[in-house]
């Protein structure tokens, strides 16, 4: 798929090539990003290149991954966000954001941005998002963009080699007041 751009009120998300690495690398230094995340812990400047160079623009290439730098107006790049295709009609979402920049809503404004874009342009009817248990800025991101937390996913994520638990929560196009390509009929409990 051709790689796409983004625009919010205050953000341009764009796709990342070899202009980001260092800034990737810098940001990615962050204990919080190496602790919660699974990037590679510590995070070298290979693995920098090897996610702007390779797995970003492979994941567009081949239909895979969409992964978005989130960008203030003046280029610096505040975060990264990727959907990731898990199914049929189901994508996951992934994100952090720069240290400097945090609490300023900038991930959470991404989040929706690309989730209406899965769900208009991708023909997707949910977008997962999961974290590790104890991941609570990771959470309030994903409530503040309208995802229900559904529940704990045992051992389910497998951040550096250990099996964690985690948290999972879902969009549905409904959510942001859009249509859905299948009609869902949710269960009576």
């Amino acid at each position: 798929m051709e790689p796409v751009t983004l625009t919010t009120d205050r953000l341009l998300l764009r796709p990342v090539g070899p202009q980001e690495t260092d800034a990737v690398y810098a940001i990615c230094q962050d204990a919080d990003i190496q602790r919660w995340t699974t990037i590679p812990s510590p995070y070298l400047p290979e693995h920098a290149r090897g996610f702007t160079e390779q797995m970003a623009p492979e994941g567009w290439a081949n239909g895979s991954m969409f992964t978005f730098g989130v960008f203030l107006p003046t280029g610096e790049l505040t975060g990264m966000l990727s959907i990731t295709m898990r199914s049929l009609g189901t994508g996951e979402i992934g994100f952090w954001g720069a240290k400097e920049h945090r609490g300023r809503g900038y991930v959470t404004e991404a989040a929706v941005a690309a989730s209406r874009w899965a769900f208009t342009r991708m023909s997707i009817d949910r977008v997962e998002w999961r974290a590790e248990v104890g991941n609570v800025a990771s959470r309030a991101v994903a409530e503040r963009a309208g995802f229900t937390v559904e529940g704990v996913l045992r051992s389910s994520i497998n951040n550096k080699g250990v099996l964690r638990d985690c948290w999972v929560g879902s969009l549905l196009p409904s959510d942001l007041g859009l249509p859905s390509t299948a009609p869902y009929l949710p269960g009576k409990g």
